[in-house]
């Protein structure tokens, strides 16, 4: 048995230095593959009255409803034009500590990147277009350096509660 659960760890620690890379403006971001549970192919969400200008809308996945938001706004960067590229990417992020699906708009996605935990930097102090809350890291891919975002903190407790999100408000 132990073999099998060395194999588990084995393969969960891999799985944590893939990630999902993809384009938003002139950026290449990414996403550790853990917290993606798809990507979908960009369909106009419902708009919901009264909420961020960051937030497009919902979707209904498999009967399920589905916040999603322009991550290029969310991050202060002005929204491309809608492409055929442009896809949602559906991830499972933890928000006031339940964990919730969401959908970010992206501009094209481009491949699953593995990156060793040695070449993965701070997030620096300044000198990013980002907030460096919400950076887990930069990782360098040839040559040059890919933001890994931090998911979870990319939505605050205040955005969260606007989506209803949250069970209770925070104290």
């Amino acid at each position: 048995m132990s073999s099998s659960n060395e194999t588990s760890e084995s393969q969960r620690a891999h799985d944590q230095n893939q990630f999902l890379t993809f384009v938003l403006g002139k950026e290449t971001l990414a996403i550790g593959i853990l917290s993606i549970k798809e990507i979908i192919e960009y369909g106009q969400p419902t708009e919901v009255p009264m909420m961020p200008t960051f937030i497009r809308g919902v979707i209904n996945l498999r009967g399920a409803v589905v916040p999603v938001l322009d991550l290029a706004a969310r991050l202060n960067k002005s929204s491309a034009a809608v492409t055929k590229k442009t896809c949602i990417v559906i991830i499972e992020a933890e928000i006031a500590g339940e964990r919730q699906v969401i959908g970010i708009i992206v501009d094209a996605v481009n491949e699953v990147l593995e990156i060793a935990t040695g070449e993965i930097e701070a997030a620096p102090a300044f000198g990013t277009s980002i907030r460096t809350d919400y950076i887990a890291g930069l990782g360098k891919v040839n040559g040059r350096f890919v933001i890994i975002l931090e998911m979870n903190r990319i939505l605050s407790l205040e955005d969260a509660a606007l989506l209803g999100l949250t069970t209770s408000a925070a104290a």
